[in-house]
């Protein structure tokens, strides 16, 4: 066994380490309820659906207030932003690298959670976070592929991740365990 194979076990177990984070980010991000809490018969339940494609998108950008155009600007963002990493972890791991298979996964993963969010009445089921999470989800599947494409080698892409995953963890922790988010 070479030290090829040693490092290469290392970054398998820290990309999966951060790749729990992020999952648990999200979980903390997206429900936003802890789990001991989600059968609280106390708990406040707010439901709200949106089923029309562009339709919150469209009242922020067209609203006259700062503030909503303010909030408008983090909910879009922060629904793209979000979904970069597990576009580009889903990449990574999975043998299958289709563009459309991994964006469909991404898609349904983002349906799943706003179906969650509307049952559990977490917030606003919107299909407008499903295609911007998808935006996002496509933007991470495009950024592994572009590294692909630059550095010509996935052993390559793998470190240049694994680098990357390294910067992000201390924000990613950060985000996790000292931010509370109650949006």
């Amino acid at each position: 066994m070479g030290n090829g194979s040693i490092r290469y076990r290392i970054e398998t177990v820290f990309l999966y380490v951060v790749f729990i984070c992020y999952i648990l980010f999200l979980y903390k991000l997206l429900l936003r309820v802890p789990l001991w809490d989600l059968f609280n018969s106390h708990r406040t339940v707010d439901r709200a659906i949106n089923l029309i494609p562009f339709q919150s998108i469209k009242e922020y950008v067209f609203s006259s207030s700062a503030t909503i155009k303010d909030f408008a600007f983090a909910n879009v963002g922060g629904n793209i932003i979000v979904f970069i990493p597990l576009g580009t972890y889903l990449t990574l791991f999975k043998n299958n690298k289709r563009v459309m298979t991994n964006l469909l996964f991404i898609i349904v993963a983002s349906l799943f959670i706003e179906i969650i969010q509307g049952l559990l009445g977490i917030g606003t089921s919107d299909i407008d976070d499903i295609i911007l999470n998808g935006l996002g989800g496509f933007i991470g599947i495009l950024g592994y592929k572009f590294l692909l494409f630059i550095l010509r080698d996935g052993k390559k892409v793998r470190t240049a991740i694994t680098v990357l995953s390294a910067m992000g963890l201390p924000v990613l922790l950060f985000l996790l365990f000292v931010v509370r988010m109650r949006l």
